[in-house]
């Protein structure tokens, strides 16, 4: 059985491409993943890049559940979006929540995730990241589905590419490494306000999110102000 629409598929491509790069290298990437997540009907999708210190770190993720799948793999440094990067290979699972390859993840993950699959994204041929889908129910991934990612995969190289070409390799370099040390400060205010309010994951980003919106300020704005009160605060 066929899972992918192929003539969507194609026609989505070309709306990617040719916006190339109109808008800002990071609104383009979190467009890609967007589409990717709904398009073809998966419950969500993400964007992991490795950073300054070769280490993966996650960009976009389209929800909740998307944000536990990354954040996960991160602190146990092992899953199957980590896989696809070391290998430079498409790595799927059934169910990851049972899937012997990481019993560790289990506990970690957002009850939504079940089956996931990533493909590496490349950069001159080599891996610098990892587009990464999920389902909320065990899944069996087929050769449409990779395939679908890889075309995705490749438009997304091909964003970076024209970025590179439109500007100095340092200042895309830097723009990126921006993005990834505020879904850092993002992290570390979750994690202070899991603690000092006894929430979920889930509840704390969804709160801080949502106080960014009523207040019209970026959520990493919001939790740079967090963690700046946090430290204030008497021991």
């Amino acid at each position: 059985m066929t899972h992918i629409d192929q003539e969507a598929l194609v026609a989505s491509l070309r709306g990617l491409q040719m916006t190339v790069p109109a808008t800002g290298i990071v609104h383009q990437l979190e467009r890609a993943v967007e589409v990717v997540d709904t398009l073809f009907g998966y419950s969500g999708a993400g964007l992991m890049f490795a950073g300054e210190d070769g280490e993966l770190r996650y960009l976009v993720a389209t929800d909740d559940a998307g944000r536990s799948l990354e954040g996960a793999q991160l602190r146990v440094r092992r899953g199957p979006c980590v896989s696809t990067y070391e290998n430079d290979a498409a790595v799927t699972s059934f169910d990851v929540r049972t899937d012997p390859r990481w019993p560790e993840l289990a506990e970690r993950l957002h009850p939504g995730v079940r089956a996931v699959a990533g493909v590496p994204v490349r950069l001159g041929g080599e891996p610098v990241g990892t587009l990464n889908v999920y389902q909320s129910t065990p899944y069996q991934w087929d050769d449409s589905d990779i395939r679908a990612m890889q075309a995705y995969a490749a438009v997304i190289e091909q964003i970076l590419t024209a970025a590179m070409a439109a500007e100095e390799k340092s200042a895309l370099a830097d723009q990126l490494q921006y993005a990834l040390d505020y879904r850092v400060v993002i992290e570390r205010a979750i994690g202070y306000l899991m603690g000092k309010h006894d929430l979920t994951a889930a509840q704390a980003f969804t709160g801080l999110r949502k106080k960014a919106r009523d207040s019209r300020r970026r959520v990493a704005d919001l939790a740079a102000e967090v963690l700046a009160d946090g430290a204030g605060e008497p021991g």
